[in-house]
């Protein structure tokens, strides 16, 4: 059956965000006297649950924090960071060739649409997407809500739409949904295990869309 849909994931995917948290959350760490444990992180990597748990294993090494008073410290940090970021190497090119070939393109978060829509603004790709599917209003990766709420917004079956992501959360949830997923995992996921996905690239550059789409 032929591809009619692209649904992107948003933090790490489309634009590697997910550097500049993890990043900002080791400096908090640091802060309290503490290092922050990768394999924590990847435990809770893309999907709704990282900021809970960031802040509870803080709480183990520095009792007595306060989450309200550092949350706004953190977001600030992370916007910072983000400041000069663009989408990652390629994303751009999957985005036009979608277009041109008249696919219906999503986007499919675990984070809130307050996080995900101002920033596909400021990197200039708002426009590319018919529906953009967040977090704060569908259950989060590795639910597949998200993909299901997608491909009704598209108004496409599961089989005629591909997935892109960039963790094994983000993979199980796009799988669960009946899509055919492609990982493409950044350099905070790339050792992870990606084997429940159909196709894994090391970057969008690796091959075009229209390659990847008659594979």
């Amino acid at each position: 059956m032929p591809t009619r849909a692209l649904v992107f994931d948003f933090d790490g995917t489309l634009a590697d965000t997910e550097s500049a948290v993890l990043r900002s959350w080791q400096d908090v760490f640091r802060e309290h006297g503490a290092e922050l444990p990768l394999e924590a992180w990847y435990a809770v990597i893309g999907t709704q649950h990282t900021t809970p748990a960031m802040f509870a294993l803080l709480a183990e090494h520095a009792p007595g924090i306060d989450p309200d008073a550092l949350r706004p410290k953190t977001r600030a940090r992370v916007l910072k960071l983000l400041e000069d970021l663009g989408p990652r190497e390629g994303a751009l090119d999957y985005l036009e060739a979608a277009r041109e070939q008249g696919l219906k393109l999503a986007v499919a978060s675990s984070s809130s649409g307050a996080w995900v829509n101002p920033h596909l603004e400021r990197l200039g790709i708002a426009g590319y997407f018919d529906a953009v599917l967040t977090g704060d209003l569908h259950k989060a990766k590795p639910d597949p809500d998200l993909y299901l709420a997608a491909i009704d917004a598209l108004e496409v079956t599961a089989r005629e739409t591909t997935a892109f992501e960039d963790t094994p959360h983000g993979v199980t949830a796009a799988k669960a949904a009946g899509l055919t997923c492609v990982a493409v995992p950044n350099a905070i996921t790339e050792s992870l295990d990606f084997g429940q996905a159909d196709v894994v690239l090391p970057s969008f550059t690796a091959k075009p869309l229209d390659a990847l789409l008659t594979r």
